[in-house]
Formats: C-alpha cells, structure tokens, sequence
C-alpha cells in the first residue's frame, strides 16, 4: 500500500495587540450608540464565548479607518513580516526544509495581493523556484480545511511530494465603523487575527494520516455569508440562518464516514471549524456526540476569537499539545465558510519515522 499524506503539527502566531470582551462591548456601544440593531449586536457578542482576540494595531488604530488601499498596504507589510516565522517553525516541525516544498497554498480572506503571497515566500525563504503556487483567496473560513483537502489531492497525484500550508487572516483590518449591520456588528466582536502554517508530507512524519476528503455546497445559501465590496474594503455579511447549518451538514460528514467505513461519532478527535459556540452546539446534537470532543475548537474561539481559515490548524494544534491523541485514532477536520461551503477531512493519528531521504544537507 502506498504511503498516505500526513498532517504534520501546526505552527500559529497570533499579533501582541489584545482586545477582551469588556473592551469589545465598550467601542460597540461608544461607536454605534443609539443604533437600533446595537442592543442585539451585544446580546451576540457577549454569547460568543470569546474571552480575548489578538489584533496588529493597537485597538484605537484599528478602529480609524485610513482607507482601503492604505489598510491593504497594512496586509502586505505584516503578512510579510509574520509569515516566515511561522513558516520556519512549521518546517522544523514536519523535519523538513524550504527546499523539500513541492507547493505552497497560501490561504487568505483579509487583504489581497497580486502576485501572490507565494511569490514573496519563494524568492526570499530558499523554496525552489519550480515550487508549484496555489493561492485560495475566496473560501474564507472554510478555506483552512480546503488547503488540507487540496494539498491531501496533491501528494496523491504527485507521490512522496510535500505541501506546505500558510493562513494569513487579518480580520481586524476589515472592520468597518460605519456599517451598522447586525452581522458587521457581530463580526467586531468575533473576528481575530492570525497567522498559521503546517506541512503536509507525502512520506514519513508524525501526526495525522489523511485517509479521505470531501467537499459540500449547501444550495441556495450563496448569499448566507459574503462581503460586499465597496471603496471602504470588504463589508461582511453574515445571514441569521447560518447557525443553523450544522443541520443539513451533519448528515453529509456522517456519510462522509459511512463510506470511508467509520462511525462519525465514534471517533478518536474532532477538530471543526468554530465559528462561534451554537455551530459546535449543534453539531454534537446531530452528531450524537459529547459536546466536550470539541474542546480544541472551543478553547481556540474562547482565546482567539474566529480566526477564520487559521481556525482548524490552531485547534490541530491543541491537539497535538495535547498528547492525548493514541497511535490509530481516527478523526475528523471540519471547515465551514462562504457558499456555504464544507471541507472535511478523515484521517488517522500516526507516529511515524522521519524520512530524510529528501533532506540535502
């Protein structure tokens, strides 16, 4: 049998700047005082469960808004400066180096920049130039688990390749503090920022086997989450059905299991995408599972916030901080987001040899 893929662990760096929940509350009711939709915006944002974001300006910065272009030149400094950190600690950690990277997904929602991301990385951390680049820009929350499923379908086509995953989410420079709609109001009070890496290796390394993927469209619900473009940036909309997707979605993760042979709630770990706590609420009661197997995804939304696609690989690393996880467990990775959008993932945990045939010293 072919080696499967493995998910190694996860590095994530989140910004210095901190934002609490009391403080979250008291710019809401100062800048939108008198708003009709303001006492509701509250009542959500204090049912988030978020104790605490990190954000990479300091509060009373973020809440000026300079411009679009000056807040996408923001984007392009501090991804630049955070990214090869992450990045560093994400290779040592799949004992890998710059030079055994295949291909590079670069996943963002918060800032856009043309050439990619990816073309930075190449030219200035020692990739090979023939490194494949594959930029997701429009998955949003979703797209965290996407980047597994696709660098997963990559090392199938290409064996023995290894992928390496980077997520940029600077929520913080979408806000928009004249847009009163109850999603962007609940959005100031849920989104945080963070950068995240890891490294899928076609061959050898500890951590999650990947075994199967699959991807689901909720028809009809295009328009549930999305942002209107305008010449302030992007303006999030967020529909009050979207908590109730977990609904028709846990069907599909439970056949999603079926047919790979498993009991979807009957597993090793859960690692779902947390977008906020009655998404993770539903799930265990359709899933017929404890609620406390989602404890990664809910510690990460209590000390970070929605960090959008950074969200699975930070709640992947509490699993591996963890150490609780046994040679064999099965598992499941969940991202929701945009269209509305699943990708979910299957794999088993292993703890393989390093293979360093690659390695060049």
């Amino acid at each position: 049998m072919p080696d499967m893929p493995t998910l190694c662990k996860p590095a994530v760096s989140v910004p210095e700047h901190v934002v609490t929940m009391e403080q979250t509350l008291e710019f809401a009711e100062r800048i939108h005082a008198g708003k009709p939709q303001l006492s509701l915006a509250l009542r959500l944002i204090r049912n988030t469960g978020v104790r605490k974001r990190h954000i990479v300006q300091p509060l009373e910065d973020t809440l000026r808004h300079p411009g679009f272009e000056e807040r996408n030149r923001i984007y392009e400094v501090e991804s630049k400066k955070r990214c090869p950190e992450v990045i560093e600690e994400a290779l040592a950690n799949a004992d890998l180096r710059a030079r055994d990277i295949d291909a590079i997904i670069y996943v963002s929602c918060t800032g856009f920049l043309m050439p990619s991301p990816t073309a930075y990385l190449i030219n200035t951390m020692g990739f090979r130039y023939d490194t494949r680049q594959i930029p997701i820009a429009q998955l949003g929350c979703a797209a965290g688990g996407a980047a597994i499923n696709r660098a997963h379908d990559f090392c199938l086509a290409h064996p023995g390749s290894n992928v390496l995953i980077v997520s940029c989410e600077l929520c913080s420079l979408c806000y928009q503090p004249e847009d009163d709609g109850v999603g962007q109001l609940l959005s100031d009070g849920l989104f945080g920022d963070a950068v995240a890496a890891t490294v899928v290796r076609g061959t050898g390394g500890t951590g999650i086997r990947l075994e199967r993927n699959a991807s689901y469209l909720i028809p009809d619900t295009e328009d549930w989450i999305s942002y209107v473009v305008r010449a302030t940036g992007f303006h999030f909309r967020l529909d009050r059905r979207v908590p109730g997707t977990m609904e028709p979605l846990a069907p599909v993760l439970r056949q999603l299991g079926e047919d790979h042979g498993w009991d979807i709630g009957d597993l090793g770990f859960y690692i779902i995408h947390a977008g906020g706590p009655r998404i993770l609420d539903d799930l265990s009661k359709y899933l017929n599972v404890d609620p406390g197997v989602f404890h990664h995804s809910r510690n990460t939304l209590t000390e970070y916030g929605n960090i959008a696609s950074a969200v699975v690989l930070e709640a992947l690393r509490g699993l591996f901080d963890a150490g609780t996880a046994d040679q064999g467990a099965t598992g499941v990775i969940a991202g929701f987001g945009p269209g509305i959008t699943a990708e979910m993932a299957l794999g088993t945990w292993t703890a393989g040899a390093p293979d360093r045939e690659r390695r060049i010293a």
